[in-house]
C-alpha cells in the first residue's frame, strides 16, 4: 500500500482562498470582476452598466482592492480599474461555464 504525504495547507493561505471565495460568492462584486475581465472602466461606467450608484461600486471596489484582486490607474482625476490577479478571473470564468453547460 502507498503512503501519501498528506500535508495541510498553511493556515494564512486557507484563510485569503476563503476570502477570495467570499468576494466572488457576492452577485455585485461578481458582476464587477466579469465586467473588468472583459475591458478597464471607471467607476461612473461600471456604475451605469450595472445600474448602481457610484459610491455603491466604490465600496465594492475598495474591498475588491484589498483582496487584491483590481488594481487603478490614475488619468487626471479620473480612476481606471482593471483586474489584478487573472488566477481569480480564470476561477471566475470557469464557474461561469460551468453554470452555463448545466
Amino acid at each position: 500500500m502507498k503512503t501519501e504525504d498528506h500535508s495541510f495547507l498553511d493556515g494564512r493561505v486557507i484563510e485569503e482562498v476563503s476570502r477570495i471565495f467570499k468576494a466572488l460568492a457576492d452577485p455585485t462584486r461578481m458582476k464587477i470582476l466579469y465586467l473588468l475581465s472583459q475591458e478597464e472602466c471607471h467607476v461612473s461606467h461600471i456604475a451605469e452598466v450595472l445600474g448602481m450608484s457610484q459610491s455603491a461600486v466604490s465600496h465594492q471596489l475598495a474591498l475588491l482592492r484589498t483582496l487584491r484582486l483590481v488594481k487603478y490607474r490614475r488619468e487626471g482625476k479620473t480612476l481606471f480599474y482593471s483586474c489584478d490577479d487573472e488566477h481569480v478571473i480564470s476561477l471566475l470564468r470557469q464557474a461561469i461555464d460551468h453554470a452555463q453547460h448545466q
